[in-house]
């Protein structure tokens, strides 16, 4: 901070030569020794109280009130320049930048998302509400000290460098959002995080459809266009307004006591290897399932009573959070729900 350096040498070199000055000033007018005339001069200007160590004369006491007074005004003026310095340079922006650069550091399992535009903003509103341990990363400085007041850890810079990423713990993320509106900018993430960390969890937006196939061959999980999801949603409100709105409040709006929410069925799970009704889970959770998702194919089904559940299966259900929770434990643990 080359700012503060240059107004701390001022400061000190005022004060060091108001010292001397007083120094001088007592071995000249009252004839003493260099020590005691630093000493005299030092506690007259930091103003600590102590008696003096020699009677003064008439004109070591005119000398002393104009110390004083140059000491106050050499406190008066540091404190000014500091105040300058705190007001016209970015320190509370370098703290936090530093604050959340330790942060990210220690961070693992996290989801980076790449650009806060109206897109990214939606997306992080949205993360914001199930999980906090978000990164964000926008070349726009104005948007990432926004994003940084907001409490959020942000990287400044462009997402397409390597080291922007890694400085964001790519390597050490669970999931990658990338929100960008140039679909060329937002392949070359996705190439360049899939080779850093070839587990990521990758969702991209696309503007083009074109560029869907290109962006899933270079790694990408999910592949999403707003616009093509924003019409079917606008023909969806005008068809089944009610449908629509019901899964709106489900899975948009926290609002609503009920959640849609995706459940995989661990190893040694109570229902691996149970029909639906066998399994039962309404009666045992209260929870409502809509699907399945086989984990073999990848092909979701709408479960009828005999279709078995196995291992690594995504059910898609519906419930109250307590009732989820219970149903986690059940899709997790060999006992199930106690």
């Amino acid at each position: 901070m080359p700012g503060l350096k240059r107004a701390l040498l001022t400061i000190v070199t005022t004060l060091v030569a108001i010292l001397l000055f007083g120094t001088l000033g007592y071995m000249i007018i009252e004839g003493w020794s260099a020590l005691d005339s630093f000493y005299m001069a030092a506690i007259t200007l930091t103003t600590v109280g102590f008696g003096e160590i020699h009677p003064l004369s008439a004109p070591g006491r005119l000398f002393t009130i104009v110390l004083i007074f140059l000491g106050l005004g050499a406190i008066t003026f540091a404190l000014s320049r500091l105040g300058e310095y705190l007001v016209a340079s970015d320190l509370g922006p370098r703290l936090r930048r530093r604050r959340s650069e330790r942060m990210i550091n220690n961070m693992s399992d996290h989801v980076v998302v790449c650009g806060y535009g109206r897109v990214g903003r939606s997306a992080v509103s949205s993360l914001m509400e199930i999980r906090s341990d978000l990164v964000i990363i926008d070349k726009d400085a104005n948007v990432s000290e926004e994003v940084g007041l907001q409490g959020l850890q942000v990287v400044h810079g462009d997402a397409t460098s390597d080291d922007t990423l890694r400085k964001a713990g790519i390597d050490r993320a669970a999931s990658l959002m990338i929100c960008g509106g140039n679909d060329a900018d937002n392949l070359f993430i996705v190439l360049s995080s899939r080779t850093m960390n070839p587990t990521l969890t990758i969702v991209v937006r696309s503007v083009d459809p074109a560029s869907e196939s290109k962006m899933l061959r270079a790694g990408a999980n999910r592949v999403i266009s707003p616009y093509q999801i924003g019409g079917r949603f606008m023909a969806s409100v005008l068809i089944r307004p009610g449908v629509t709105d019901f899964f709106q409040q489900v899975t948009l709006e926290s609002g609503l006591e009920l959640w849609l929410e995706e459940m995989v069925i661990g190893r040694h799970s109570k229902l691996d290897g149970q029909t639906v009704i066998e399994a039962d889970i309404r009666k045992a959770t209260g929870v409502t399932m809509v699907g399945l998702m086989r984990h073999v194919t990848g092909e979701t089904l709408m479960a009828d009573a005999s279709t078995s559940i196995e291992v690594g299966d995504v059910l898609i259900v519906i419930g109250t959070r307590e009732q989820l929770a219970q149903l986690q434990q059940l899709a997790e643990s060999p006992e199930g729900v106690g």
